[in-house]
């Protein structure tokens, strides 16, 4: 089936999402290992990639760990250098692909306040033609119902979108649904596979 659409994952796949480098350098590796294994700082940022609020959530989870609560409060307010660098190959695709007319949208596990920050120090983030965001959507990767729900918003069958993602399990969720589907391990390989499809000619994925 011809792909009418193409559907862009964000986090490790337009821009790199790496707290635990932040924290590296921010307190070393010894003692971001000690943090995580005491503190769930991934379980609180899913609650926000759920919809729960930004700032209210970092605050509570620092007030019940009062040792480690300076560097809780860090996912709200260095939360930005978590989110870096930017994929540039990976932007330039996206906008190559809109320069050729192809919808492309966002599937994303995000914060509605943190797309809010992302997409100030991103403007790319603003480019697509839809997008689809777990914390207004209240649901979220890997769950079928976030697929069914962009099938019905886009009304464009599912063999038609062709989505990247760099996590296997969002992946093969979208197979499941009859999405064609690039598992993102860089930005040369999900060139490649846009040229393979006939969406983009290899000058313009380069």
């Amino acid at each position: 089936m011809r792909r009418e659409a193409v559907v862009f994952d964000i986090g490790n796949v337009l821009v790199q999402w790496q707290p635990d480098a932040f924290y590296d350098r921010l307190i070393g590796p010894e003692r971001r290992r000690a943090l995580m294994a005491e503190v769930d700082l991934h379980g609180m940022n899913e609650g926000m990639d759920r919809g729960a609020p930004w700032l209210p959530s970092v605050r509570a989870l620092a007030g019940a760990h009062p040792g480690w609560a300076d560097e809780i409060m860090c996912w709200h307010g260095r939360w930005i250098e978590m989110l870096s660098p930017a994929i540039d190959h990976s932007v330039r695709l996206l906008r190559a692909l809109r320069a050729r007319g192809v919808p492309v949208f966002a599937l994303t596990n995000f914060g509605v306040e943190t797309l809010e920050q992302a997409r100030a120090r991103y403007p790319f983030l603003c480019e697509f033609d839809r997008a689809y965001v777990s914390g207004a959507l209240r649901l979220m990767k890997p769950e079928p119902a976030i697929y069914a729900a962009v099938e019905a918003d886009c009304r464009i069958a599912p063999g038609a979108l062709l989505f990247a993602d760099d996590r296997p399990e969002n992946i093969a969720a979208a197979a499941a649904r009859g999405w064609g589907v690039h598992l993102f391990e860089g930005p040369q390989g999900w060139a490649d596979r846009l040229v393979a499809e006939g969406l983009l000619d290899a000058a313009e994925a380069g």
